[in-house]
């Protein structure tokens, strides 16, 4: 039939209408086969597939059961040489457990008896400890003690043989001093009292210049400078202004100044009242000796630790030797040789003090 439709179709023995349903049947036959072999393929997969599914489902149950009912035995077994194996664990663990109480209560028993006889060692040699710390500890504050008072002591004998080494070179100095002074205060007064004459006469001389410049000055201001009089007027009254101002000025701040030093001098006055209030309080039972030599060593003592200081230093003031008496210092009559110093008239003396202090404006 193939062979004819295509001896048909090369001989153009057909129409092309007929050509044209021929070939759309064929094609829909042709797709009608291809459904129907799918579609019988597809059922007979399905059923191949059914039935290998089936066969594998079987298989593996039962293979799985082989081996779980292998396992479950092991496991039986298993489960049978545990239970026998705890019995006899416990078995022996009651024995050991015995074993092990009795010798861990040894051993507590031996680390206690240590322990308290460890403690009763450390009790005693902690009161050793502190016996031999309260006595070195006590021993070393009676020491500082001690060391403290021979501070003291020695600190008021030094002032005691230093006030009587600084009499005994002070008289030396007085009397030795006062030959000195005599011959120099004589030559030098002399040579001064002279250069003083010489000045105030050239002082003199100096201000009758002056006297006579000013006296020139003022009659040729008021001669050749009247024109500029008004001019010379204001000036002079803004240069009074401004010097007024000034003088002002320096008045507030040297009242200021005054203010300061007042109210530092009263903090000072009353600082040094309070002072001597306490000292004189502290010193009141004291003899003039002693009253002084405390006076010496609470001289660098600050108010606040005065009392502090006069109770370290009472005991030694107290107990300490009285020093020996003072001698009087005599003072000699000076002694001029034959030397003779000129005395000024008291008069001329006055007179050029006189001249002094009006040459100096005061």
């Amino acid at each position: 039939m193939l062979e004819a439709l295509k001896s048909l179709f090369e001989n153009n023995g057909i129409s092309e209408e007929i050509r044209a349903e021929i070939e759309s049947a064929w094609n829909q036959k042709v797709e009608e086969n291809k459904l129907s072999a799918t579609a019988d393929l597809r059922k007979e997969f399905a059923e191949k597939y059914e039935h290998d599914k089936a066969s594998l489902t079987e298989a593996v149950d039962k293979m799985v059961s082989e081996r779980i009912e292998a396992e479950m035995a092991e496991f039986a077994e298993d489960k049978k040489q545990l239970a026998e194996e705890k019995v006899k664990y416990a078995t022996q663990i009651g024995e050991h457990t015995e074993k092990l109480k009795a010798f861990v209560f040894d051993q507590l028993k031996g680390e206690v008896a240590e322990l308290h006889s460890d403690q009763k060692v450390m009790a005693e040699n902690f009161v050793k400890l502190e016996d031999f710390v309260v006595e070195a500890l006590s021993k070393e504050i009676s020491e500082f003690q001690k060391d403290k008072q021979d501070v003291a002591e020695t600190k008021v004998r030094l002032i005691r043989e230093a006030k009587a080494h600084f009499e005994k070179v002070r008289s030396n100095f007085v009397k030795k001093g006062a030959e000195k002074v005599s011959e120099v205060v004589g030559k030098t007064l002399k040579q001064e009292i002279s250069s003083l004459k010489e000045d105030i006469e050239a002082a003199r001389k100096n201000d009758f210049g002056r006297r006579l410049f000013e006296s020139y000055q003022q009659e040729f201001s008021q001669s050749f400078l009247n024109e500029k009089g008004e001019t010379a007027k204001l000036l002079k009254v803004v240069d009074i202004s401004k010097l007024q101002a000034e003088e002002a000025m320096k008045t507030v701040n040297e009242k200021q100044k005054v203010i300061e030093a007042k109210e530092q001098e009263i903090a000072t006055i009353k600082e040094a009242a309070e002072r001597s209030e306490v000292i004189n309080e502290l010193t009141q039972p004291l003899n003039t000796e002693q009253k002084e030599i405390m006076n010496n060593l609470l001289e660098s003592v600050q108010t606040g630790a005065l009392r502090k200081q006069f109770e370290k230093y009472i005991p030694s003031v107290l107990n300490g030797r009285t020093p020996a008496k003072k001698q009087a210092i005599n003072e000699g009559t000076e002694v001029t040789g034959d030397k003779q110093i000129n005395i000024v008239n008291s008069n001329q003396f006055n007179s050029n003090i006189v001249d002094i202090r009006r040459l100096a404006g005061i």
